[in-house]
Parts: structure tokens; C-alpha cells; sequence
């Protein structure tokens, strides 16, 4: 299908959007849909992880007294670690690390704030880390599938180019300049006058991962063999994928001074740690089961 006129087609899947809007009006306040998008993830997050709860026999309330506090400090921390690694763009302009509506979460910085304040509520209320973690993380991962649809409203987080089936073509007038890397400069499309770039829809490949890690994360849950093996799952599916789609992306943060994407780093330590954590439980519990203990 052509992308003539349009501002983002799926070129090879015969699909294609005139017109992308990335904001609606309320009373003249501009609202915008990667706002709306997070919020909805959220939601949706909190409702699979009280189901969890219940099924589990615990309190749901509990669950939600942690997210008021996750939410905040995720979105604080997402923003602490865009910051940290484009320090550059906000040296000369301190406001603008306040200025959340001109962009710039990164979900690795909240996922880092959202362990840590569960460290900090579960000591407090004398409850398990990873038996909460095990709930929680249900609910994570079911607001990353939603929110990395943001992205696509706001046309970011995308490949270099491709020409494969998930193909996405974008306007590049409404493109951010600093996402268009020279590789889809010289891979540049021209049709009656209009510049458009071809890239891999990485949001979309992130938002299929996470679906699969959830939908296995929940057959396997009532197989768990021990509190905290659905949270270290998490760090291993998640890690994995993200490691490769990373190293698609565009738009990578660099480890300051060096090549090296930050979300690869990290994304390699999670799956490290959590291959690490699980083979040293499961020998354990084998150990035990031949002991006869268990």
C-alpha cells in the first residue's frame, strides 16, 4: 500500500494512519495520548496484580497502598535516569528536567525506583519482598505492554531502517531530528515532495515481548516453587528482549564517554543475575528434594 500523504503506514502490512494525532483538547488544556496511554497502563497494572493478590489470599489493599507511593517515585526515578544519561540537553537549563511534558522517561530508571521503594514499604509493613515482588511484577509488566503504545502516538523509539514485514513509515517532519540517525538519512524516502523514514516499530516489538513473558508468567505462576521466582523470570524475560531490541533502537542512551546503550548494560546484568538466582534456588530445592526434606 502506498504512504503517499500519510503521516506513519505499516508499508507491508497494508496498513496506514492520514493523519496520527498525539494529543486531544479538554477545555482548550492539551492532553496528551502517551499521558493517557501510561495512565491506562497503570490501571491496568494495578487491576492484574489485586487479582494476583487475591488468588493468593492476600490483601489487595495492600497492593494498592504500595502502588500510590510506586507510581510517583517511578515516574521521579524514570525521569533521574533520562536525566543522568542526557545530562547535556539540561546543564544549561535546569527547568527543563521538570519539564515532563516535553518527554523524556526512561522505564529502566522506574523499574529501579519501583524495587526500591518495594524494599522500603514491604520492611515497613512487615511484609515479604519477594513474595510481594511476585504480585508486583505482574503488574509491571502489564503497564509496560500498554505504555510502550505511547511511543507509538509520539513516533519515537523506533529501529534504524528496515524493509521487513513490521515496516513502519514516518512523516519525518513530525519526527524528533535527534531520533534520525544516519543510517535512515541514506535509506531516506521521497514521494510527491514529502520525506518520509522506514523503521523497525521497536516499541511494537517490546510491547509483543512483554506479552509473551506476562501470559507464560501467568501459566507458570501456580507452579512457583519459591517466593521471588516470578520476580527474577521477569528480570530474565524482560532483560533478554530488551537486550536485542535495544540494540535496534535509535535513540539509545550512552554510557557517558563511550558507545555502550545503558538499557544493553543493565539488561545484560538482569539476565546475569537472574540465571544466577535461579539455578542457585532450583539446585537448592533438588537438593533438598533428594534428601528427602521436602
Amino acid at each position: 500500500m502506498e504512504a503517499t500523504g500519510a503521516d506513519l503506514s505499516f508499508v507491508n502490512l497494508g496498513i496506514t494512519f492520514t493523519h496520527l494525532p498525539n494529543s486531544i483538547s479538554v477545555f482548550g488544556f492539551r492532553i496528551a495520548f502517551y499521558g493517557i496511554i501510561i495512565g491506562r497502563g497503570m490501571l491496568a497494572g494495578m487491576a492484574v496484580a489485586f487479582s494476583d493478590a487475591k488468588r493468593r489470599g492476600q490483601d489487595p489493599d495492600l497492593y494498592l497502598d504500595f502502588a500510590l507511593y510506586a507510581i510517583v517515585f517511578s515516574i521521579i526515578g524514570a525521569r533521574i535516569y533520562y536525566v543522568a544519561f542526557e545530562w547535556d540537553n539540561y546543564r544549561n537549563d535546569l527547568l527543563q528536567i521538570f519539564n515532563l511534558r516535553a518527554g523524556g522517561l526512561a522505564i529502566y530508571g522506574g523499574v529501579i525506583a519501583a524495587v526500591i521503594t518495594l524494599v522500603v514499604f514491604s520492611k515497613v509493613r512487615h511484609q515479604s519482598f519477594f513474595s510481594m515482588a511476585d504480585t508486583g511484577i505482574l503488574g509491571l509488566i502489564t503497564g509496560q505492554i500498554i505504555g510502550r503504545w505511547g511511543n507509538f502516538f509520539n513516533c519515537e523509539a523506533f529501529g534504524g531502517y528496515t524493509d521487513g514485514l513490521f515496516a513502519m513509515r514516518i512523516r519525518e517532519s513530525i519526527v524528533n531530528p535527534s531520533m534520525i540517525s544516519q543510517d535512515l538519512i541514506d535509506h531516506r524516502i521521497i514521494e510527491d515532495g514529502v520525506a518520509y523514514i522506514q523503521v523497525h516499530p521497536t516499541f511494537l516489538y517490546e510491547s509483543a515481548w512483554n506479552l509473551c513473558v506476562l501470559l507464560f508468567m501467568l501459566w507458570y505462576r501456580k507452579r512457583k516453587r519459591f517466593d521471588g521466582e516470578m520476580l527474577w523470570i521477569y528480570f530474565l524475560g524482560y532483560g533478554a528482549g530488551r537486550f536485542w531490541i535495544e540494540g535496534l533502537r535509535t535513540d539509545q542512551l550512552k554510557l557517558p564517554g563511550t558507545s555502550l546503550a545503558v538499557s544493553q548494560l543493565l539488561s545484560a546484568a538482569l539476565v546475569g543475575a537472574a540465571v544466577g538466582a535461579l539455578t542457585y534456588y532450583y539446585r537448592k530445592l533438588g537438593q533438598k528434594g533428594n534428601s528427602g526434606t521436602v
